[in-house]
């Protein structure tokens, strides 16, 4: 019997090396252009061009999941050959993509065409974190777990998981109704900085009062990861290169290692965060492939 593939979608933002490396299958999330220009996020390339439309924007763009077929279309012939599938999404509480694959999953089962060997995992989380998760599942397949092996392992990966970002505003998460638990801090962030995480949604860790405290900040996050043994870490910004540069290298020095992954967050979760996200994370390596 044919072994198990992993797919994902698009908001973990792995690079076109790791998707090609580990054949991992990505579904891709829309970017919803003034209520009439619907985009696949992996479509849009230039992402300097998309902030400049975002800054401009009388109104922000919307997202949406992808649709049953989307999904259906990826795991059919995933399935035609008897193997299975571990389909690893972007958080529930943030956007209805693990539901669309888990409907993909009923609606190919009712039909007779292998919908009982999809395996659907809510990650929880998104960006790097969710990054991090398909890769372990990429290398639970890749030692020939069962789909339900896989899923097993990846829980246990997502316990020991810790995943950190600063923004410079909470503005963009109101506007987009994604703000979550953070919502407390509405009103008083005016002259801080947020550091957040994902657990299921948007929740608020700490303030600091400046970029460069948020930054450090994020130093010391890393530490704690390595000081823990979580040495498989991520490194991603949104449209903030240079400081992205300068956490690599401040990560190196923690990690005694390059980043897992290291990435610019596309359009999808940029539209909910603004530009100017710094984010980072990590899991122990036993996990990785």
């Amino acid at each position: 019997m044919a072994g198990v593939s992993v797919v994902a979608d698009s908001t973990s933002y792995l690079t076109p090396d790791l998707i090609e490396r580990h054949r991992i299958h990505v579904v891709p999330l829309y970017v919803v252009f003034g209520g009439d220009r619907t985009v696949p996020e992996t479509d849009i390339t230039d992402y300097d061009a998309f902030f400049e439309e975002l800054r401009a924007a009388e109104s922000l763009p919307t997202t949406s999941q992808p649709s049953v077929g989307d999904f259906t279309s990826v795991y059919e012939p995933l399935l035609a050959d008897g193997g299975e599938v571990v389909s690893v999404h972007i958080s529930g509480g943030l956007s209805g993509t693990v539901e669309s694959a888990r409907q993909a999953a009923e609606t190919l089962e009712r039909d007779g065409k292998g919908g009982d060997r999809v395996h659907v995992y809510d990650s929880t989380t998104a960006a790097g974190g969710l990054g991090l998760l398909v890769l372990a599942a990429a290398g639970a397949a890749a030692e020939g777990l069962s789909g339900a092996e896989t899923v097993a392992r990846l829980a246990e990966a997502r316990t020991e998981l810790r995943l950190w970002f600063s923004i410079d505003t909470l503005e963009f998460l109101r506007r987009g109704g994604r703000i979550g638990a953070a919502s407390a801090w509405i009103g008083s962030t005016l002259r801080v900085k947020p550091i957040l995480t994902v657990q299921n949604e948007m929740t608020p860790v700490e303030r600091v009062r400046t970029s460069s405290r948020a930054f450090e900040r994020m130093v010391d996050l890393q530490r704690q990861c390595h000081d823990s043994g979580a040495d498989g870490w991520c490194a991603q910004h949104i449209n903030a290169p240079e400081q992205h540069q300068r956490l690599i290298e401040r990560g190196v020095e923690v990690f005694d290692r390059p980043p897992t992954l290291a990435s610019e967050i596309g359009p999808v979760l940029a539209t909910h965060t603004g530009p100017g996200l710094l984010g980072t994370g990590a899991i122990p390596l036993r996990f990785l492939p």
